[in-house]
C-alpha cells in the first residue's frame, strides 16, 4: 500500500480479490439484506412515484438487446438501460437502505450488478455477494474520510465508484480493469446538493439510476480495453483534490482494509423519507404516544434544528405544505407532521392526495424552528430534538432514540421480508404471493444460488408499460 501506488489501484484490488470466504458473516448478512431491501423498495416505487414514468418511457424506447430485467413496469433492456431504469426506481421514495453516516450506495451498487449478472450470465450468489459486500465497504471508506462540505451529492458522487468496483467484480475483470474502469467512472461522478436541498426536483427521486448506469458504462468500456486514469484519486488534478480540494484521510480509506467491512454497520429504513429526519419523527412520536396527545392539545412544536435540518426546513412555510412527492420525503416539518398524524409512517401515505391532508398540514402550522449548532453533521448522523408545549401548559423535550431500523433499533430479516412484501403491495404491476415468497427465499439463500439472477427473474413480468 505504498503511497506511489493510488488509491484507485489500491481500492481496485480489493474488489478483484476479495474472496466470499473472507468476509464475515455480517457483512455478508448486510450484504444479502440490501439485496432484497433495494429490489422492494424499487418494486413500490413504481407504483408510487408518478415522475419516475418518463425515465421508463425513454428505456422502452431504447431498444437494444433485451437482456436485462425492468422490476416494477416490466420488460428487458440492454444492461446501461436496465441499470438506470432500476437505479432510478432504487432512491425514489428515500426508502433504500443507509450507511450509518447517512448517504445511499445499494440503490446504486444493486441495479448495477444485476444488470451485468444478467448481461454475463453463470454469476453465482456467492460472487455477487462479494461484489456487493465490497462496492459498501469501499462507499463507506470514501464516505468517512473525506472533508464533505454539504455542496456534493455523496450519494452520486461517491456510489459511482462503490458500485463500478462492484460491476466489475462480477464481469470477473482483473485489478487493472477494474481501476481502469473507476477511473473512467470520473466521467460519471457527479451531483450537487441543490439537487437534493432544492425543491421542485424529480431529480432527488431518480439520481442512483445515473450512478448506477455509468458504473455499468464503466466496467463496459473496461472490458472492452479502454483505459482509465492511473492517478485518478490522488493525482494534482484528481478526485480528492478536485472535488474535496485535497481533504481526505488516505490511513482513514485504507485502515484494515480486507479485514473490517464498512457495509455491516448498514441501516435498513422502516420509514420511506430522508434518514436524517427519522429521529425527530421518532421524538414526536414518543410524545404524543406517551402522553396521548390530539392535535387541539397542542399549542406550539418546536424543532430543534442543526445546519443539515435547517436545509430540510427552508423556506418553513414550503416545507410544512411541500408541493411534490420529492419534496415532502424531503421536508423535515412535514414528516414530522405525517409521524404525529399517523403515530408511525408507512409507503402509501406518500400520494397527491396525502399532501393535501388537512390534518397533517394543520400539524405544520405548530411548527417552528430552533437552530442548535450541537446539531450540526459533522459525521455521524446527527440526533433530533422536538419540543411540544400544550395548550394547558405542559410540555415536553425529547430527542429520538431507539428509531427503527437505527442501530440501535434495527431490522432483522424477517422485518427486511416484511418490508419488501408491503412494498410489493403498491408496485405498477402486482405479483403473486407465490413470486414474493420464492424471491425472499432466494435472497436468504443467495450463498447457494449457481446463478443469482434466479433471484431477478422470479420478479420478472412483460412490459406492463401502456403507450405514452
Amino acid at each position: 500500500m505504498s503511497a506511489d501506488r493510488d488509491l484507485v489501484h489500491i481500492l481496485a484490488s480489493h474488489a478483484a480479490d476479495l474472496r466470499y470466504e473472507d468476509l464475515p458473516e455480517e457483512a455478508r448478512s448486510a450484504a444479502r439484506k440490501s439485496i432484497l431491501d433495494t429490489l422492494g423498495v424499487i418494486l413500490a416505487a413504481s407504483g408510487m412515484e408518478p415522475a419516475v414514468r418518463g425515465v421508463m418511457e425513454i428505456v422502452a424506447e431504447s431498444g437494444g438487446r433485451p437482456d436485462c430485467t425492468v422490476l416494477g413496469f416490466g420488460g428487458r433492456a440492454p444492461a446501461l438501460m436496465a441499470a438506470m431504469a432500476n437505479g432510478a426506481l432504487a432512491h425514489c421514495l428515500d426508502y433504500d437502505d443507509q450507511t450509518q453516516w447517512g448517504q445511499h450506495c445499494a440503490s446504486s451498487i444493486v441495479p448495477a450488478v444485476f444488470a451485468v449478472a444478467e448481461r454475463q450470465g453463470g454469476v453465482t450468489g456467492k460472487e455477487l455477494i462479494a461484489a456487493v459486500a465490497a462496492g459498501q465497504d469501499i462507499f463507506g471508506r470514501l464516505r468517512c474520510n473525506v472533508e464533505w462540505k454539504k455542496d456534493w451529492n455523496l450519494s452520486t458522487v461517491l456510489a459511482v465508484f462503490a458500485a463500478t468496483a462492484s460491476a466489475g467484480r462480477v464481469m470477473g475483470l482483473p485489478a487493472s480493469r477494474i481501476a481502469h474502469a473507476m477511473g473512467i467512472a470520473t466521467m460519471q461522478s457527479s451531483g450537487v446538493m441543490e439537487m437534493v436541498a432544492g425543491r421542485g426536483s424529480d431529480l432527488r427521486g431518480m439520481y442512483a439510476g445515473f450512478s448506477a448506469k455509468g458504473a455499468v458504462l464503466a466496467a463496459m468500456m473496461a472490458e472492452k480495453g479502454v483505459t482509465g486514469i492511473d492517478r485518478a484519486f490522488e493525482g494534482r488534478y484528481g478526485f480528492m483534490n478536485t472535488y474535496f480540494g485535497g481533504g481526505y484521510d488516505r490511513a482513514g480509506i485504507l485502515d484494515r482494509l480486507g479485514r473490517t467491512f464498512l457495509g455491516s454497520g448498514t441501516l435498513y429504513k422502516r420509514w420511506p423519507c430522508v434518514g436524517t429526519a427519522h429521529s425527530h419523527m421518532k421524538a414526536a412520536i414518543d410524545i404524543v404516544q406517551e402522553n396521548d396527545l390530539r392535535l387541539d392539545d397542542i399549542q406550539e412544536i418546536r424543532l430543534h434544528v442543526g445546519d443539515y435540518h435547517d436545509l430540510m426546513c427552508q423556506p418553513l412555510d414550503e416545507r410544512r405544505a411541500p408541493a411534490t412527492l420529492a419534496d415532502a420525503k424531503f421536508s423535515l416539518p412535514f414528516l414530522v407532521s405525517v409521524a404525529i398524524a399517523r403515530r408511525g409512517m408507512s409507503v402509501s401515505d406518500f400520494s397527491e392526495p396525502g399532501l393535501r391532508d388537512e390534518c397533517v398540514l394543520a400539524i405544520g402550522r405548530k411548527m417552528t424552528l430552533v437552530p442548535d449548532p450541537s446539531l450540526d453533521w459533522k459525521l455521524e448522523m446527527p440526533p433530533g430534538r422536538v419540543e411540544i408545549l400544550a395548550r394547558d401548559g405542559r410540555r415536553w423535550l425529547v430527542e429520538g432514540h431507539d428509531v427503527p431500523g437505527n442501530g440501535e433499533n434495527p431490522m432483522s430479516w424477517g422485518d427486511i421480508a416484511t418490508k419488501f412484501r408491503e412494498c410489493a403491495t403498491v408496485a405498477f404491476a402486482r405479483l403473486s404471493p407465490d413470486a414474493l415468497t420464492e424471491a425472499i427465499a432466494l435472497a436468504d439463500g443467495l450463498d447457494g444460488l449457481d446463478d443469482a439472477t434466479r433471484l431477478m427473474h422470479c420478479l420478472a413480468i412483460p412490459s406492463a408499460l401502456p403507450p405514452s
